[in-house]
């Protein structure tokens, strides 16, 4: 089953740039069925039984390094990841904030326009935009 978001990942292991490994398929699976962002200590944990640690970090930086994830800094600076939407091997397309809930700690990609400034004699390389306060979720619980 090829999830859409994901279709173009299969294609991309066709063309040789990402070996389709079992283990591979075990982290895209992750991503496949989870909408939101995940924590790199919590991939860790799900899937201590298929591989160890070192396994799971370097395919996320390979897929990072591909275009096909992208991760930020959240809270306690946990790094994280979530699913790319358009990003290449050479260029990542989806510059934009991210929202952490403070109750429950689910972590996602907003999709709203987000425009990096130009500033004067300076080229911006990375940005990270997180905004923190509770989910939809968890302020329904409180109205």
């Amino acid at each position: 089953m090829c999830v859409y978001l994901f279709c173009s990942f299969y294609v991309r292991f066709d063309m040789g740039v990402l070996r389709k490994t079992k283990s591979v398929k075990i982290v895209l699976n992750e991503f496949a069925v989870n909408s939101s962002a995940t924590s790199v200590i919590t991939l860790i944990e799900r899937l201590k039984s298929e591989m160890n640690k070192t396994t799971v970090y370097r395919i996320l930086e390979k897929l990072e390094d591909d275009g096909v994830l992208h991760s930020f800094l959240a809270k306690d600076g946990l790094k994280w990841y979530a699913k790319c939407r358009g990003c290449s091997s050479t260029t990542h397309h989806d510059v934009h904030p991210h929202f952490q809930c403070l109750e429950c700690g689910k972590v996602d990609c907003l999709k709203t326009n987000f425009i990096i400034p130009e500033i004067a004699n300076r080229k911006v390389e990375v940005s990270q935009v997180l905004l923190q306060g509770k989910c939809e979720e968890c302020y329904s619980i409180v109205s």
